[in-house]
């Protein structure tokens, strides 16, 4: 049976940043509280991987690893992209790393943002996906 979230992560063989967001995302979805969530890896120097890239249409290739939270639609039996219920707003735990249309997180490599997707910004995500 399809786990009711699935989060698309995106990054490139041999990027210690991806297998970070990898293996945070891993340890987080491995517990009780996100059992509803699966993980789908989109390696962007496979040709899947860029289609993938390409159909998510908001994330900007310089600011890989990146995440996005898709809910299972059980009409289309497709995964869809979560609308960001706030685009625009400040998040005091995400920063800039917030994605803007959809729910999801992009490496902010600026000195404020320091290229860090902690696991507190991935935890607010996914809770947030979930709200009603």
């Amino acid at each position: 049976m399809s786990k009711s979230y699935r989060i698309l992560v995106f990054g490139k063989p041999d990027c210690d940043k991806c297998a970070l967001l990898n293996q945070r995302i891993d340890n987080l979805i491995a517990g009780r509280e996100w059992q509803d969530f699966d993980k789908e890896y989109c390696d962007l120097e496979t040709e899947e991987g860029l289609i993938r890239f390409a159909e998510a249409e908001c994330i900007n290739p310089q600011q890989i690893p990146a995440m996005l939270v898709t809910r299972f639609n059980k009409h289309s039996g497709r995964y869809e992209l979560i609308p960001n219920p706030r685009p625009g707003e400040f998040d005091s735990v995400c920063r800039k790393s917030k994605l803007h249309q959809f729910l999801g997180l992009r490496t902010d490599y600026s000195e404020t943002g320091r290229g860090v997707i902690s696991p507190e910004m991935i935890t607010a995500v996914l809770n947030e996906s979930q709200a009603p």
